[in-house]
């Protein structure tokens, strides 16, 4: 019977079938497994469900050398080491899809209460300031009718996309190339200069993954391009948006707000100086965490080191040039 591991605790009415076909090993917490803890417990394990925080490396491949499949349990995979897993014929799966519109639904939920002052307006009322209604109170940037800046139009991107027409928005994107579909579904403007984004936009969000190109492209040069009541949004990778220069782009008044799912680094520790801003809201990488997003993703994990087991080809493979080799 082959040997799992699973690096955290998640939702178990998805786990039966890994347990009926297999022998699992779980790491019981929510809190990251330690490296030295995962170096010794994959030693003897055939396939691995995998949390984004992670690493998986040559080291961590030479102390499992029966892995046949790691199943991130998530979208992205910058924590895993694409081509070493390949060059050993390791199979490498991701959960895109399944989290695709529940990630939207947080941006838009991060896009609102920053461009329209909750948490702000919400410390007021429980700090014994509200007495009247005040018209100058809490006074904030329309979301309607604006322009809406989307940085990577991959799935989740094109879904914040489909929700802006509710709000009848114009709709900006810089994508690593441009997306006619989008342009005809949508009525969105491909901006190949990620400056002409940055200089028309009303509202900003971010939905490209990390690479050399992408870190940092939200820098101080970016903000100042920015219009004094723009709102940022990250839902994709921290790195994406320099902390240095949110911070006193935000300080300074020179954009509005911003609302940040992810960060650098992350977790944020408790003193960084964007907790101490009232126009940044800071969640906890919690973008993908509704009910049925969680028990989804850890279905198709599941099903992915199933079939590698079982020398199929898995539904979502990363590096699907490993499979016939150790896959098989």
């Amino acid at each position: 019977m082959p040997n799992v591991l699973i690096t955290r605790i998640i939702p178990e009415a998805g786990l039966q079938p890994l347990r009926d076909a297999c022998d699992v090993e779980q790491w019981q917490s929510d809190e990251a497994i330690p490296r030295e803890t995962l170096l010794r417990m994959i030693a003897d394990k055939d396939a691995c469900i995998a949390m984004s925080t992670d690493r998986f490396d040559a080291t961590l491949f030479d102390a499992a050398p029966r892995l046949k499949v790691v199943a991130n349990f998530a979208v992205g995979y910058d924590n895993l080491d694409v081509p070493e897993a390949t060059r050993r014929g390791i199979v490498l799966t991701n959960t895109p899809d399944v989290l695709t519109d529940t990630t939207a639904d947080f941006a838009w939920a991060l896009l609102m209460a920053a461009a329209r002052n909750v948490p702000q307006g919400q410390e007021y009322v429980r700090g014994g300031n509200w007495t009247t209604w005040k018209p100058n109170l809490l006074v904030a940037p329309d979301i309607h009718h604006a322009t809406l800046g989307i940085i990577g139009m991959g799935r989740i991107g094109r879904e914040v996309a489909r929700r802006a027409a509710g709000f009848r928005m114009n709709i900006l994107y810089h994508n690593r190339r441009r997306d006619e579909d989008a342009e005809r579904e949508f009525g969105a403007t491909y901006c190949a200069n990620v400056d002409d984004l940055f200089r028309a936009a009303d509202f900003i969000t971010v939905h490209a993954p990390i690479s050399p190109e992408t870190y940092h492209l939200v820098s101080d040069d970016a903000f100042a391009l920015m219009k004094p009541r723009a709102v940022l949004v990250n839902t994709a990778r921290g790195g994406v948006v320099d902390p240095d220069a949110l911070y006193r782009a935000l300080a300074t008044q020179r954009i509005h707000a911003a609302g940040l799912d992810v960060t650098e680094p992350e977790p944020l520790p408790a003193d960084h100086p964007l907790l101490s801003l009232p126009n940044c809201i800071v969640t906890p990488h919690i973008a993908s965490a509704s009910f049925k997003t969680r028990d989804d993703t850890t279905d198709l994990a599941v099903r992915n080191i199933l079939a590698v087991l079982h020398g199929e080809r898995p539904p979502t493979p990363i590096n699907p040039d490993a499979l016939g080799t150790k896959a098989e």
